[in-house]
């Protein structure tokens, strides 16, 4: 008798994100960059711009106690300083040489890694990373808890109308 049941959303999600991460750090080790995938987002807002952890949260879909946690990781590993900002009003961040050197490795790596998301999408027939904006900003809108709660109430309304 099998016990294998139907995987949920949370099992699939946390599925996925270790095969992308799993694949992500054998490519960094055949690449010979000692780089923890999790410091992607705040090296990506960085280059784009971004001098603050709130700006860096707000350019990702990450909380800001991620980011203030992945940044501590980065000033203590060499990659970021700390700096005064003009106006007085907040530490600014920047990339260290170090930092802007492993930057410099990591682009064409990460233009590899949006073709192959391309392929993927392409295989699946599914836009993989639209789908995935487009869950979190429903999730936004309205969370999962909410979501529980009412289908919970049609799940109790249904079995009390005899469905």
């Amino acid at each position: 008798m099998s016990t294998r049941h139907k995987p949920g959303l949370g099992e699939l999600l946390r599925y996925v994100g270790e095969l992308v991460d799993q694949g992500a750090a054998e490519r960094y080790e055949t690449l010979k960059i000692d780089y923890r995938p999790r410091y992607t987002p705040v090296l990506r807002a960085l280059a784009a711009g971004a001098e603050t952890v709130t700006e860096i949260t707000s350019s990702s879909s990450l909380t800001q106690g991620a980011i203030s946690q992945t940044v501590s990781l980065m000033l203590k590993d060499g990659l970021l300083a700390r700096h005064g900002l003009d106006d007085g009003r907040k530490t600014g961040l920047r990339l260290t040489e170090k930092g802007a050197a492993l930057l410099k490795l990591l682009e064409p790596h990460w233009q590899t890694t949006f073709l192959a998301i391309r392929g993927l999408e392409e295989e699946i027939g599914y836009p993989v990373l639209e789908v995935l904006q487009a869950l979190g900003a429903a999730l936004e809108r309205e969370g999962f808890a909410s979501r529980l709660e009412a289908a919970s109430h049609r799940q109790e309304k249904e079995v009390s109308d005899g469905r």
